[in-house]
């Protein structure tokens, strides 16, 4: 099988399976066996796969045309340009969460103490602390799974992060100057409608909001202020469709300082609070 085949073959069957970008998933699933660089690709098409490259690109494919998430795959996924093990006890860093980030580093600071809540696999954690060296970060989670997975990116990445196993705040102490949470938040009935990569091979908990989707974002509401020092600020990533609920629940607690973030396809993703100086 040359390697203009494997891709050929690999779409056509990903595609038949109903994988979304079917070609390009296989063109990951053949440069993840085979060791092959795109332009290597493009410049030889017509190069042979060897027997264990052609072996192990097709065991591959198999799993794929199972609607198992590429990245449970091959193991990782980038991230802020950093790379994270993933497994299925954790949910795949979405580059959507990126803004996420993005908006919580223009408050953090060398010096400052901050809390990542459903920490997952710690990406949230580990960025934050990988582009604010000097910030002490903790990430806190109920998995036991999820939290193995982040100690595992956080030796791979040497970053200085202390993993609690907490339901939110539960096992916390002391005082914060910013929490950051990507909690779960799809309402319970809308879980069935999800891609199928998604709703069966990521874990349930991790996504799973209860009844309208806004459980967590209640609890984040009403027992973050207790965390945070006076003018904290709270950074969270909601649905498309939360942008005016939540910020009503934080303003209900009394937060000020209020803002929604939209991403780059213009829904709304990132809601940003103060909590107020007393």
């Amino acid at each position: 099988m040359t390697l203009r085949e494997a891709v050929g073959e690999g779409a056509a069957r990903l595609e038949k399976a109903g994988v979304p970008e079917a070609e390009l998933d296989a063109w990951y699933l053949l440069e993840w066996t085979a060791g092959v660089s795109r332009s290597h690709y493009l410049a030889y098409p017509t190069e042979a796969l060897t027997e264990e490259q052609e072996r192990r690109f097709l065991d591959a494919l198999a799993l794929r045309e199972q609607r198992i998430p590429l990245q449970h795959i091959t193991g990782e996924q980038e991230f802020m340009g950093l790379s994270f093990l993933v497994n299925d006890q954790v949910l795949v860093p979405r580059q959507d969460t990126e803004l996420l980030v993005e908006e919580a580093l223009k408050y953090l600071k060398p010096g400052m103490r901050f809390l990542d809540l459903c920490t997952g696999s710690g990406c949230i954690l580990l960025s934050l602390l990988h582009y604010c060296p000097g910030a002490e970060g903790i990430g806190a989670d109920l998995s036991p799974g999820a939290l193995e997975m982040a100690e595992k990116n956080r030796d791979r990445l040497g970053l200085p992060a202390r993993l609690v196993q907490s339901d939110l705040f539960e096992k916390i102490e002391g005082s914060f100057d910013l929490i950051v949470s990507n909690p779960p938040y799809i309402p319970s009935g809308a879980i069935p409608g999800l891609m199928e990569e998604v709703r069966t091979h990521e874990p349930l908990m991790a996504l799973d909001g209860h009844e309208d989707g806004l459980y967590f974002y209640r609890r984040l509401a009403k027992e973050s202020p207790r965390y945070l020092k006076d003018g904290g600020r709270l950074c969270l990533e909601i649905g498309f469709d939360q942008g005016e609920s939540v910020p009503a629940l934080l303003r209900d607690e009394g937060f000020d300082e209020i803002e929604v973030v939209r991403d780059l396809a213009g829904l709304d993703r990132v809601v940003k609070a103060r909590k107020s100086r007393r």
